[in-house]
């Protein structure tokens, strides 16, 4: 095909169709590492939720991706920086899922929607798909600043998104009480697992539930 290009557009045609094969490989090479690289992210994510920060090798991590663990550092620099970006990657993803449950009822029950979704006993039984916060934020504080800081500012876009559900609140009472709320909901799902799926644990996401709603709603001075 290229002696064909040659002939009938000389080399200057040859050329142009060589560049364009380069083109064509390095696009596809890129995009075939980006599409590895948060395939390793996700399996990363689950697999980390399941075991904690520090349950997982690289070995380990690259095989949940069907990976070997050779080509680990042509995608992250080190494990700490897969951890980092795994848990954040699923922070950004709990926040969306709220956003979206939000977006699909009426303005007044958002909040209390968020609440009992959270604090339910699918996500309770579900700990590899969840929200990361119960799984990894012990681990996080353990470890490096820079993995807290990024905890940190997802965290801060967690808060956010549930004080936007708080829209009849003054701000300062909004952010208060989603605070408060991320801390129960996380707290009730860590003691709701530790006990098992009995009796007990049901009645640790029961009374986080009406401690939440109740308290939302005192603030303002709503029926409960």
């Amino acid at each position: 095909m290229i002696a064909e290009i040659a002939s009938r557009d000389g080399a200057s045609g040859c050329l142009i169709f060589l560049r364009q094969l380069q083109w064509m490989r390095m696009r596809y090479l890129k995009d075939h590492k980006v599409r590895t690289r948060k395939r390793i992210i996700e399996k990363a994510s689950c697999g980390l939720r399941r075991k904690g920060a520090n349950g997982l090798s690289v070995f380990a991590l690259m095989k949940l991706a069907g990976l070997t663990h050779g080509g680990f550092y042509s995608h992250f620099a080190s494990r700490e920086a897969l951890v980092e970006e795994a848990f954040a990657t699923a922070m950004e993803r709990t926040a969306s899922r709220w956003s979206k449950l939000a977006r699909e009822i009426p303005v007044e029950k958002r909040f209390d929607a968020i609440v009992t979704a959270y604090l339910s006993a699918r996500h309770r039984d579900d700990q590899a798909h969840g929200c990361v916060l119960p799984a990894l934020a012990a681990d996080i504080g353990r470890s490096t600043k820079k993995a807290r800081c990024t905890f940190a500012n997802k965290l801060e876009a967690m808060i956010e998104v549930v004080v936007r559900q708080l829209p009849n609140k003054p701000p300062d009472a909004a952010r208060q009480i989603a605070t408060s709320a991320i801390a129960t909901m996380m707290g009730s799902i860590v003691l709701a697992r530790a006990v098992g799926r009995d009796r007990l644990s049901d009645e640790i996401l029961q009374a986080g539930r009406k401690t939440i709603t109740r308290h939302a709603h005192i603030e303002t001075g709503e029926a409960v």
